[in-house]
């Protein structure tokens, strides 16, 4: 597969706008936004149209720098749009700690500039924002390398969301390693959890394989414990949100419940992430804040509504892993267990991670 085949966003060579494509709309209809408004941009990453935590990184940083062409041209007004902008991003999506590293580096590119003509500035943000891309996607495949040493020949994975290349900035996470596996014809099957309520599984991760060839099986949420018991999974392979100083692991709703399942069946439970998604600063899961999403993506599905109306819900977006269920970490640099994340990080922590 060629790194550029399935990708969310791509940006101008002008760097005068950013396109996206519409998640919402697949496997349906493969639309691409064309926007270069922070608030479109905003909206596009809260409303999902764009998501998975390094793709909303290298969304809000190509969309900060789109945008600023649109901004005055006077250095104080300049100023304080970019600021305006980078407070604007900062309150799309908390959990994910992509995005908060991607707005570092842009804030960076553009401290750093200050004083240098506009015109100049402005191509700082939109090399910042390419450099950002390029570098997840190197670790993408860095990641799929290391990943796909882990399993064994023949390998059944089991994936839960969407941590493709459409998450990304290419090649995925997860799906990363289980598309570098395959290139070795290590891969038999892939399960896919559909992983409601927004069916990123069914909807994204399906669209993925079958668009690749990857033989893969759709099963609901709630059926990864019999295909465990029965034998069928010989690991276990997600991606991450955001993890902290002690391993612990924010991933899509769900993903708890497959690690605990994991752990009584001793199947492997690996998680893939760059470098971008620890968050040293957070010393462990319980201090991680776990964004609340709209009670209609559990109430109905397609505009229709399948619950009682007015039923109470609770819709968490992500849960928490703790590090003693994960049996490793994957990164761009290597394969680490949760506790050898700390010190193995100084090293390979990118300027502007947190």
């Amino acid at each position: 597969m060629n790194d550029a085949s399935i990708t969310p966003l791509r940006f101008d060579e002008d760097g005068r706008c950013v396109h996206l494509l519409d998640q919402r709309r697949l496997p349906d209809e493969e639309l691409w936004l064309r926007l270069d408004e922070i608030e479109a941009v905003a909206r596009a990453i809260e409303d999902l149209a764009v998501r998975g935590a390094p793709a909303i990184g290298c969304a809000a940083a190509m969309g900060l720098a789109a945008a600023s062409h649109g901004f005055a041209d006077t250095p104080a007004e300049f100023d304080a749009q970019v600021e305006a902008a980078l407070e604007r991003l900062a309150h799309t999506r908390p959990t994910a700690v992509n995005l908060f590293v991607a707005l570092d580096q842009m804030r960076a590119s553009f401290e750093a500039s200050r004083g240098r003509p506009l015109a100049e500035r402005r191509a700082a943000l939109a090399e910042t924002a390419r450099r950002h891309a390029a570098e997840d996607l190197a670790a993408c495949k860095a990641m799929g390398e290391h990943g796909a040493a882990l399993l064994p020949e023949g390998a059944r994975v089991l994936t839960h969301c969407n941590a493709g290349a459409l998450a990304t900035a290419g090649w995925g996470t997860a799906l990363g390693v289980i598309r570098s596996a395959h290139a070795l014809g290590k891969i038999a099957r892939v399960y896919v959890d559909e992983t409601r309520p927004v069916l990123q599984g069914a909807r994204l991760t399906a669209w993925e394989l079958m668009r690749e060839g990857i033989e893969m099986r759709l099963i609901t949420d709630s059926m990864a414990g019999a295909m465990m018991a029965a034998g069928e999974v010989d690991a276990v392979v997600v991606g991450a949100d955001r993890i902290t100083r002690n391993g612990d692991v924010a991933n899509k709703i769900g993903t708890y419940t497959l690690a605990v399942l994991a752990h009584h069946h001793e199947i492997p439970m690996y998680v893939a992430a760059p470098w971008t998604t620890v968050d040293l600063q957070t010393a462990e899961g319980a201090q991680i804040e776990i964004e609340q999403r709209r009670a209609e993506e559990v109430r109905e599905h397609g505009g229709r509504r399948l619950s009682p109306e007015g039923a109470a819900v609770c819709n968490p977006a992500f849960d928490v892993t703790p590090a003693a269920l994960v049996r490793a970490i994957i990164t761009e640099t290597g394969v680490f267990a949760p506790a050898e994340l700390a010190a193995a990080a100084p090293a390979a922590v990118p300027e502007g991670a947190r």
